[in-house]
Formats: structure tokens, C-alpha cells, sequence
């Protein structure tokens, strides 16, 4: 049989019958297929007569096919004999991650767990020596089950060409791509996958929180590090998939959300999420409305008891009401009006005070530490940083007795609260010190945070005023072997009027 004759129907292997064609793309055809001895739905790959890369697909196929993590697609035979080569995989229904995102951004720790799951299944790919190369929305798919899967390890690469001389980071690039959707519904790749494009500032991709509001800081943090390859929160870049895995390892996992059971079949797409199928059957979404049965009315002797019993409640508290009412007009109290209204006054919310300027702050060593970024920790963009030099120890290596970002407030003002937020390494010692004068020997320690991490509110204890603001490292945390201190935004807070 030669594969021109290839057309619904065909038997391969006497025992898959070609169904339905779902795509055809560059010479590769993805059919739905009956497993006439397992009576099962599979999906079958078949290759024109003159398609290029047929041993490479199924050699894939093959070597795809001896892994058991069951969120990778299952193939189940490969083949090419008598001038028609075919590969066999599992059917997989549900709903892609592309479907997830057509009405927008799914909830950022869903998105992050379904991403989670398919990186721990790719490091398992990788550490037998396979690689995707085509991480795409269409390609992660939630399952009727209730379970994550992961289409095309290895197969698609070999059907659309793909090579890469650094695989292990191009799929962790690819799963930052994919967090990044799941977190934002644009999509930050080159090729054209059925999302909006990521926005650009400045000719780079805008971070998940630029774009999209209510984004977790350290999601936010983990897929820069993936997709940009960029150092964030003191943590390096993620370069393989294992890499991706352990930083989204304390993502919660979410339990399993109600989709349409509805048979394959009736829900067939009519091709492929993204240009390159692998069996996967998309279902409408469809929202479960919780059914509760309607109460029983009560009847009989029940339903007498009850009756006599409001009668009765009803009886007392009406003559407990007059008795009242009688004891009020017999024994009427004077009511003076007070000098004074005894409504408290709200209380003053604080509000955010802009700085005129902020620059490294040096005084113990050179004048200066990293004056060039210091105004990016007041930016407003939280995917953003100052930070100090890297030293050989947590104590600024004996060099002096701290290091910091000082603040220029342009006149004095009463300072409520100053919120600072750090890196994720915990161990920094900082200070919050207030004066009317950008000198160490002026500016009086307020407030100070030991072992700090993450975002910290430095509180005045007492009522305080200055025009520069100093946050101050005493004690700095690990980074990258070294010890470096970082500050991504600070937000200093006046108190309001009430």
C-alpha cells in the first residue's frame, strides 16, 4: 500500500481504521483512528510519499515511546513497512491551554501548576536524552480527567525540522513562553499560535506584571528568569527544564475542574490547536451550576407543632415589648446635648509620597554604590531593581558598616511608614533612617528589619519628619556565592488628612 492510497478507512497494522482527518500540514496528516482490537480512539500520524524526515519521526516515535511519565503523550507503535510509515499515540480529550485562554489569563496559580506539571514531565524527557522544541499553547492540554498532558515530546521536532544546539534551554525558554501566556494571554514567541502578541517596551517583552495586574511577584520573577534568561530577586536564570521544575515546585496544585464529558467524537476540531496535532479533542467550556433539591414541605403534626410554637414566640415577645414600653413612659430619662459630638474622627489613611530623586549611597567607601539604577527602585515597575555591589560576606565583607539607597523627598515631610521590597533571599539587616540632610552623621535610625526578605514595612515609633530617606543595609543576603543587597521598589507613606 503506498501512501497516496492512505484515505479514511485504511487499516494499518490490521488493527488501526483511519476515522477522520483533523490537519494536514507540510506532508504530515493527523488522523483519528479506532484501535479496532482495544476499541479505542487513537491518534495516528501518516507521511506523504514524498515527505523528507520519515526515519527521523519514527526513530522519535520510537524512542518517545519506552517513557512512562503519564503526562507525556503514550505512543504506541511506529512504523514504516511496505512504503507506509504511520506513528500511533494515545487520544488525548480536553481542553487545551489555548482554549483555557480565549475568554483571557486563567488564574495565575492554575496557569503556573498546569505549566509545573509539564516541566516535571519534560526534566524526565530530558534526562533521556529527549527534547520538545515546540512548546506551544496547543500542545499542553488540562484532560477530561482531570490531568495534565503534554503533546508531541519529540515527534514534533522531528516532523517540522527543529534542532537547537542548546535544546535544555530552548525548552526552558519554551516554558517560560508558556507561563508567560497562562499568566497574561499573550504570547511572547515569534510564530503565530492563536494568542496576541506580548507588548513591547522598548524593543523587549514586557514582564507578566506590566501587562497583567494581580500577577504574583515570584511568578512573575520565575518566568523572566525562563523566558528572558535574566537574573531576578537575587536567583539566576533557568536553563533547563529541571531548573523550571524545582522554582515552580511550591506552586499549589489545584484540584480538578468540572469539564464536558461529551463523546470525542461530537466535539472533533477541525484542526489542530497550533499547526501541529497530536490527538487532542477540544471541549466547549461549560459552567456547572451547583443543583440543590428543592426542600420538603412539612405536613401533618409536624407542621401543627411548629405553627404553635411561633404563636407562642410570637405572644411573648410582643408582651415583653409593651411591658417595656409602659416602664419607658413612667420613668423618662433627660437628655442633655453634649458640648462636644462623641463620633470618633475617621482615621488618616497614608498616601504615597513621590521622591524627587534616589542614588546610591556610599558614604563609608567611595561616595557612591550604583547611582546609574537607583532610580529604577522608584519607577513604579516592580520588575525592576537597584542593588548594592556583591561583597565576599553578609558584613559588606568588613569593608564598612553599611551601604544603601537614599532618597531625596524635595522638602520635609512626616514620614508614616516607608515599604521596601527586597529580594527573595532572606538574611538582610536594614535600616530606615530620617533627616534634613544627605549626610550619614544627620540622618537618625528610625526603624531597622533583621533577616528580611521579600516586601518589609519599616515603621517609625515615634512621629517623624526629614527630607531624605535613607534605606540602609547593614547586613546583606547571599547571591550567586557572593552576598548583594536589592531593593525593587520603595514606596514612602505620609500620613493623610482626615
Amino acid at each position: 500500500m503506498s501512501m497516496s492510497t492512505v484515505e479514511p478507512g485504511t487499516r494499518l497494522a490490521d488493527r488501526f481504521r483511519l476515522e477522520d482527518r483533523v490537519h494536514e500540514s507540510a506532508g504530515a496528516t493527523l488522523w483519528k483512528a479506532l484501535d479496532e482490537i482495544l476499541a479505542r480512539p487513537v491518534a495516528v500520524h501518516t507521511f506523504a510519499p514524498d515527505f523528507p524526515r520519515v526515519t527521523e519521526v519514527v526513530t522519535a516515535a520510537r524512542v518517545a515511546s519506552r517513557l512512562t511519565d503519564p503526562r507525556l503523550t503514550q505512543v504506541f507503535d511506529a512504523a514504516d513497512e511496505d512504503g507506509t510509515a504511520y506513528v500511533v499515540s494515545e487520544w488525548v480529550s480536553g481542553d487545551s491551554l489555548l482554549d483555557l485562554l480565549e475568554s483571557g489569563p486563567v488564574d495565575p496559580e492554575r496557569g503556573a501548576a498546569l505549566v509545573a506539571e509539564a516541566a516535571e514531565a519534560l526534566a524526565h524527557a530530558h534526562a533521556a536524552g529527549l527534547t520538545h522544541l515546540h512548546l506551544t499553547p496547543g500542545r499542553l492540554v488540562w484532560t477530561s480527567g482531570g490531568t495534565v498532558k503534554l503533546l508531541g515530546l519529540a515527534v514534533d521536532a522531528a516532523i517540522l525540522d527543529l534542532r537547537s544546539e542548546e535544546p535544555a534551554r530552548e525548552d526552558a525558554e519554551g516554558l517560560g513562553r508558556l507561563l508567560y501566556a497562562a499568566l497574561t494571554g499573550h504570547w511572547p514567541g515569534e510564530s503565530d499560535c492563536g494568542l496576541p502578541s506580548a507588548p513591547l517596551d522598548d524593543g523587549k517583552v514586557c514582564t507578566p506584571r506590566q501587562v497583567t495586574a494581580g500577577v504574583p511577584g515570584y511568578l512573575d520573577a520565575i518566568t523572566c528568569r525562563a523566558l528572558l534568561q535574566e537574573p531576578r530577586r537575587g536567583q539566576p536564570p533557568l536553563t533547563t527544564p529541571a531548573e523550571v521544575a524545582e522554582a515552580l515546585a511550591e506552586v499549589p496544585r489545584p484540584t480538578p475542574v468540572p469539564v464536558n464529558t461529551a463523546p470525542p467524537a461530537l466535539n472533533l476540531r477541525s484542526e489542530a490547536p497550533d499547526g501541529m496535532g497530536m490527538g487532542v479533542t477540544t471541549m466547549p467550556p461549560q459552567k456547572q451550576m451547583p443543583h440543590h433539591p428543592p426542600p420538603r414541605p412539612r405536613t401533618g403534626a409536624a407542621s401543627r407543632i411548629l405553627l404553635t410554637v411561633i404563636v407562642l414566640l410570637v405572644m411573648a415577645a410582643v408582651g415583653v415589648g409593651a411591658w417595656t414600653v409602659g416602664k419607658n413612659l413612667g420613668n423618662t430619662p433627660r437628655v442633655t446635648q453634649p458640648d462636644v459630638a462623641e463620633s470618633p474622627s475617621p482615621t488618616a489613611k497614608p498616601v504615597a509620597v513621590k521622591p524627587v530623586s534616589a542614588t546610591g549611597f556610599d558614604p563609608l567607601g567611595d561616595g557612591a554604590e550604583k547611582p546609574e539604577i537607583a532610580g529604577l527602585a522608584v519607577d513604579g515597575k516592580p520588575s525592576t531593581e537597584w542593588h548594592t555591589d556583591s561583597y565576599l560576606g553578609a558584613d559588606l565583607g568588613g569593608l564598612k558598616d553599611g551601604v544603601g539607597l537614599i532618597l531625596d523627598m524635595g522638602k520635609p515631610v512626616p514620614i508614616a511608614d516607608v515599604a521596601v521590597s527586597l529580594g527573595d533571599s532572606a538574611g538582610a539587616t536594614v535600616q530606615l533612617k530620617v533627616g534634613d540632610a544627605a549626610d550619614l552623621g544627620s540622618l537618625k535610625t528610625v526603624a531597622e528589619a533583621k533577616g528580611a526578605s521579600g516586601t518589609v514595612t519599616l515603621t517609625p515609633s515615634k512621629a517623624t519628619t526629614g527630607q531624605y530617606v535613607l534605606i540602609w543595609f547593614t547586613r546583606l543576603p547571599p547571591y550567586l556565592g557572593k552576598y548583594r543587597g536589592t531593593i525593587y521598589e520603595v514606596t514612602v507613606h505620609s500620613p493623610g488628612s482626615a
